[in-house]
């Protein structure tokens, strides 16, 4: 119980500093403290819903997080979050592990050869079909993997659309809030999720979340960018140690 409060607190400061739901480094740990990657995965989606939501609200009190197109590529993460859900009983152990692999290596290189934005650059408009086929879509594949989304579509944000880092982490966490609601909705209609560890990883994570946001708005974007680059070769090494071991 000890041990699931403290991982909680960690993965809640991660979610709020990085505005990633937290399943892509919540899940290595799970594993490497002796969770099976379909039950590592079910608690990731409760404590994601519980981060995300509770982010997106502080984030949005902060007038970091701007709606507008969000909604959109929402509701496609919304609907592919619950296909995704019902997809994941039916995949082998080993290919979630291995798309999970490959999910990280991409968001580590689109990060790393992106260029820094300030908050004043002006952003590329996508149509609103687009969007939502956006968030369809990721939303499939970040929930089947037990992670929100935000590992795809932060990189794109910045690297693609121009965003400035911050407002994109406060973006991809507000895309997080519903594929994991979709998400979590799927997986307890298939009763695969441990709701009781989930809960309490999730609670925890709430003061975590706090504490991550207000760092996020005290450091500059360059060295929001190397922590979270430095974040995603952490939970590549994580997650190689799980594969061999195995």
């Amino acid at each position: 119980m000890i041990e699931l409060i403290g991982v909680g607190i960690f993965i809640g400061s991660m979610s709020g500093f990085f505005g990633i739901g937290g399943g892509m480094i919540l899940v290595p740990i799970l594993l490497v403290i002796g969770f099976e990657i379909k039950d590592a995965i079910g608690i990731s989606i409760i404590q994601m819903v519980f981060s995300s939501v509770f982010g997106s609200y502080l984030n949005y009190k902060k007038g970091s997080l701007l709606i507008g197109e969000g909604i959109f590529v929402g509701l496609g993460g919304f609907i592919g979050g619950y296909i995704g859900g019902h997809v994941t009983q039916y995949i082998p152990d080993i290919v979630l592990q291995s798309l999970f692999f490959g999910l990280l290596l991409f968001a580590l290189f689109r990060l790393f050869f992106s260029k820094n934005h300030e908050d004043d650059t002006q952003t590329k408009s996508l149509s609103k079909a687009l969007l939502f086929t956006l968030g369809l879509i990721i939303g499939i594949f970040a929930i089947t993997l037990g992670v929100g989304g935000s590992i795809i579509l932060t990189p794109l944000l910045v690297g693609v659309l121009h965003y400035p880092i911050k407002k994109a982490v406060s973006a991809g966490l507000f895309f997080v809030a519903f594929s994991s609601v979709a998400g979590m909705i799927s997986r307890l209609m298939t009763g695969t999720i441990d709701f009781h560890n989930g809960l309490v990883v999730a609670i925890a994570s709430l003061v975590g979340v706090t504490l991550g946001i207000w760092l996020k708005d005290h450091v500059t974007s360059k060295n929001h960018k190397t922590a979270l680059l430095g974040l995603y070769l952490f939970a590549l090494a994580m997650l190689v140690k799980k594969i061999l071991l195995n």
